[in-house]
């Protein structure tokens, strides 16, 4: 046990997200556990937030300071390298579920009954609105300093842009598809992953959906790109890449945990998170 105790990396964590700036990287999970480490040398570094916050997402904001969220409805600001965590409080009544980091690094927040909660001060103050959609918002994604679109349950899709001041009526992917995780490369293309191995496909903006094939009935969570390259993290250890109009199981540590989240290191690896320690590093070719 003393051992265990001991090591930057435990298996009992559950990673639920990592996000690098130009020198560090860092993952973060239940329990308030923060995990950073130079990005050219991966040495982790320990820290325990002190109320010890079930952290369920973070980001990179463009100044280079971190951001993560609170499953209490509490978000977290940290400077370049991870340290002197402060928290500031949404004050939501929601179920809090996703993050964003605007240009102007504003922050972004998802929550339910189609919630979108921002602040423009580094959390100073909080604004508040919902798009009166009994609908939990899984998803915030930023394509320009103008243009962010926001998906959710029953298949929901809004955009902004404006930067968030309005935003569109909502369109709805088929069959009540519940995403867990977006990416847009453009205001027109995107990509959409959800439960039972599924990824739609957008080239009109999210107004029409076409089914990608998967070699996975497994529920599939987060986009990462690599230079042109797209990959795609999931349950049952499952990391996939864009293989022309489907998808491909790519060489990866085969462990029957959930892969939550990834962070390209370099144009050739990927840095894993996810359930009971995993905390890894991909090659791809």
């Amino acid at each position: 046990m003393d051992k265990e105790l001991a090591k930057s990396v435990r298996r009992t964590d559950q990673f639920q997200a990592v996000a690098a700036n130009d020198s560090t990287v860092l993952a973060v999970g239940s329990d308030g556990i923060v995990l950073s480490s130079p990005l050219d040398t991966l040495s982790w570094n320990r820290q325990l937030i002190p109320s010890q916050p079930s952290l369920v997402d973070v980001e990179t904001c463009p100044d280079q300071s971190f951001v993560a969220l609170g499953m209490d409805g509490q978000v977290w600001f940290a400077d370049n390298k991870a340290s002197n965590w402060r928290a500031s409080a949404t004050g939501t009544q929601e179920s809090v579920l996703s993050l964003a980091c605007g240009p102007d690094n504003s922050v972004w927040v998802t929550a339910s009954f189609s919630t979108i909660i921002s602040s423009r001060d580094k959390g100073e103050s909080w604004n508040e609105i919902t798009l009166e959609e009994d609908s939990q918002l899984t998803d915030v994604k930023f394509i320009n300093e103008n243009t962010l679109i926001i998906a959710g349950e029953f298949g929901l899709v809004v955009k902004s842009t404006d930067g968030g001041a309005t935003w569109s009526a909502p369109e709805f992917m088929p069959n009540d598809f519940y995403p867990q995780g977006i990416h847009f490369t453009s205001a027109n293309e995107g990509w959409a992953a959800g439960l039972s191995g599924q990824i739609l496909h957008t080239t009109d903006g999210g107004v029409s959906w076409q089914r990608q094939e998967t070699p996975t009935e497994s529920p599939l969570y987060s986009f990462h790109a690599l230079g042109e390259r797209l990959f795609v993290t999931g349950d049952h250890g499952n990391v996939l890449e864009l293989n022309g109009n489907g998808w491909k199981r790519i060489e990866s540590p085969k462990i029957p945990v959930y892969l939550r989240d990834a962070q390209a290191l370099s144009e050739k690896q990927l840095l894993v998170a996810g359930g009971w320690g995993s905390l890894f590093t991909v090659d791809v070719k």
